[in-house]
């Protein structure tokens, strides 16, 4: 048995016993690094970790290489601190399989939210309806900027007519900053409003995220003032 065996026993089994809530972070990342690191102590690892990303938060969002810059954390464990994150969102994601209709920007909301967890860059989505409003697809029209208005206009366009969506809802994500539309947003929506008006298609919605907020232009009666 090795020096470490009876700790890394007493610590799984008070996760067991009693979850991570009463565990400090280090004692939450020393019992996952457990499982990457079979002998040696992760205790070390976990504290280098904090260290140099400060919180859990920023340990999840580093990606592999600025993980492997700490001194101990091979690639092994890298790649299971960057699956973590991963593995909640699709978890997350795949609860939004129950939303067959989308009734309200609550609804939407609920769907699209999601799919915008532990997302650093901008991201793009667009949520295509059929005639009942039922979900046909959630596609990713664009990642990084978004906000090239005449290229992802045309490409959401020739995308929803591809899939015979009857509406469209689109959101994207504000990654730093708060869930206010922009100028750059109110254009973009206008102009995607008036293209997809041309050829028959409902624009619903347009949802702006920042962290767990949301902002529906739906709700806040923007969408209304592009009928005229």
């Amino acid at each position: 048995m090795g020096v470490h065996d009876g700790h890394r026993e007493r610590m799984k089994e008070s996760f067991l016993a009693h979850g991570l809530e009463p565990m400090s972070d280090i004692g939450a990342l020393e019992l996952l690094l457990y499982y990457a690191i079979p002998r040696r102590n992760t205790n070390e690892l976990a504290h280098a970790l904090l260290d140099a990303f400060e919180t859990l938060d920023g340990v999840f969002h580093a990606s592999k290489e600025e993980l492997m810059a700490v001194p101990g954390i091979g690639e092994h464990a890298a790649i299971l601190l960057t699956l973590v994150p991963q593995i909640v969102k699709k978890s997350a994601v795949s609860k939004t399989r129950e939303i067959v209709q989308i009734r309200s920007s609550s609804d939407a909301g609920a769907y699209m939210l999601p799919r915008f967890q532990h997302e650093q860059d901008e991201l793009l989505l667009m949520l295509c309806l059929d005639a009942r409003n039922s979900v046909i697809c959630c596609c990713e029209m664009a990642h990084g900027v978004v906000n090239s208005v005449e290229a992802s206009t045309r490409r959401i366009v020739e995308k929803a007519l591809k899939v015979k969506a009857s509406a469209v809802i689109i959101a994207h994500n504000h990654p730093s900053g708060f869930a206010i539309p922009s100028r750059e947003d109110d254009a973009f929506t206008q102009s995607l409003y008036s293209s997809l008006e041309l050829v028959g298609i409902r624009f619903l919605d347009h949802i702006i995220v920042a962290g767990e907020d949301y902002v529906s232009l739906s709700d806040t009666g923007m969408l209304s003032l592009y009928r005229y």
